[in-house]
């Protein structure tokens, strides 16, 4: 019961930090939204930093979850093609509904990590079969330095969702099409040169 508790109110304190940021992310706030009592959060989450743990650790349960599940859901990527229909599908996914919700609380997650180290570790990016698939396609295609590579096009993909969620709009297939180009592009010789 405890567990579930906790997992509701860190969903009610997502939905808090979505809804009004982070100035708007207090104990009373996420009873509110939980429709539980008050001092219900504080009970469960004492201080604000633990709050805020909670809620980022259940951030990444969440990301975890759904990247797994578009992995399932994709075909082996055998073409540059494919590979860009499933950033395109995960851009999608992070720009509406429920997932733009969570890219706006994932983004204030991340600044306030900048002065907070627990956070930051919590954010540091997980393996998980959507990273996996794209470090299998980039080696599967000639590229050097895979982990490199893998971690620029993801990053980059993580801007333009960002520059997306600020400026509006989706994230122009074209983009994201040039960014597979850099990761796979051969410097002369034959050895890859570093991802734009």
């Amino acid at each position: 019961m405890t567990s579930d508790r906790r997992t509701l109110l860190a969903d009610a304190a997502l939905d808090v930090l979505a809804d009004e940021g982070m100035r708007g992310l207090t104990h009373r706030a996420v009873d509110r939204k939980a429709a539980l009592p008050p001092g219900t959060t504080s009970a469960y989450f004492r201080t604000r930093a633990a709050l805020l743990t909670g809620l980022v650790t259940r951030l990444v349960q969440r990301d975890q979850t759904e990247l797994r599940t578009m992995a399932e859901e994709l075909p082996p990527l055998r073409t540059a093609e494919e590979l860009v229909d499933g950033m395109v599908a995960l851009t999608r996914q992070r720009l509406t509904g429920e997932g733009r919700r969570r890219s706006l609380a994932r983004y204030a997650c991340t600044i306030e990590s900048v002065r907070d180290a627990e956070l930051r570790e919590i954010l540091v990016p997980r393996e998980n079969p959507g990273r996996e698939a794209v470090r299998t396609f980039l080696a599967a295609h000639g590229a050097t330095d895979v982990e490199n590579r893998t971690h620029t096009l993801l990053t980059c993909i993580d801007g333009l969702v960002f520059d997306r969620l600020v400026s509006g709009g989706e994230v122009r297939r074209e983009a994201l099409e040039g960014l597979v180009a850099a990761a796979l592009r051969q410097a002369p010789g034959g050895s890859a040169s570093p991802a734009a």
